[in-house]
């Protein structure tokens, strides 16, 4: 196979001992695919965790779209679970159906409601998507429906924004995200699903909690927990690494390898000239 196939794992993958995706919206425009299959292919883990919203089933209701890449993602996933990755899925509110299949294995794919994931250096972390403790979801769906369309047009704009700066050569920035980040309610939204989240693993007696549902990436303590949230692959595209010793890190990929070797290659290009001139 060579490196253009995209089919193909990368050669110089790095490797995890567990890595966390969430919020990847199959079957939506929203969805950086080139972006997402690029990661996978130059990342790998003994155990990978999908961490809800893998499949927008919400969106796939109201009109089917899904495109090759998309389906390559799918194929990616699976092939790495066929390699000897153990691949658990954690459905979230926007396939909330494959909660139904909970305690099932698909292709070498387990599905389970909410798992406990123990760290290389001991700690017990829930892993859960989080849409249960988001008041909205729970009780007024009419509502995050709304709010979802809403969203949906503003990643629009985003796609357009993105094509006309890769035009130009600049990277990938997300409107959606900073403006959601520029509204206090939607700060204090955050700030209280965190500390929900927080509350619901000390409940369960475990050392903290890994979740998805809110596309915010970070990892902080609060109080004696460790709160991690892998963030998404429509705004931020982020996930959550853990490394052998059992650290976590957001690992970003806003740009594909290819592209950071083109630029490197053109940044070298310009380089030339001027050291010949000096």
């Amino acid at each position: 196979m060579t490196a253009t196939d995209p089919s193909a794992d990368s050669q110089e993958a790095r490797r995890f001992r567990t890595l966390f995706l969430s919020d990847l919206h199959l079957g939506t425009r929203g969805l950086q695919a080139e972006l997402l299959l690029d990661f996978l292919r130059h990342h790998d883990a003994e155990t990978i965790y999908l961490v809800g919203d893998i499949v927008d089933g919400w969106r796939l209701k109201n009109g089917w779209y899904w495109p090759q890449s998309h389906n390559d993602v799918v194929q990616k996933l699976l092939r790495k679970a066929r390699k000897g990755a153990r691949v658990i899925y954690v459905p979230g509110n926007h396939d909330e159906f494959a909660r139904d299949y909970a305690g099932m294995v698909f292709g070498g794919v387990e599905v389970t409601e909410t798992d406990v994931h123990e760290t290389a250096d001991g700690k017990k972390m829930l892993v859960i998507h989080g849409d249960q403790f988001d008041i909205v979801v729970r009780h007024a769906r009419w509502l995050a429906f709304l709010g979802d369309w809403a969203y949906e047009l503003a990643l629009f704009l985003n796609i357009w924004n993105n094509r006309i700066r890769r035009l130009f050569g600049v990277g990938y920035w997300s409107f959606s995200a900073w403006a959601k980040l520029k509204v206090k309610k939607a700060v204090n939204f955050i700030g209280d699903f965190e500390e929900t989240l927080a509350a619901e693993a000390a409940r369960r007696g475990v050392d903290g909690v890994v979740c998805g549902h809110i596309h915010h990436a970070t990892i902080r303590r609060i109080g004696d927990m460790l709160y991690v949230n892998t963030g998404d692959f429509v705004e931020s595209c982020t996930a959550v690494a853990e490394h052998s010793d059992g650290r976590f890190e957001i690992l970003h990929w806003r740009t594909t390898a290819q592209e950071r070797v083109a630029a490197a290659q053109e940044d070298t290009g310009a380089a030339a000239p001027a050291r010949a001139a000096a």
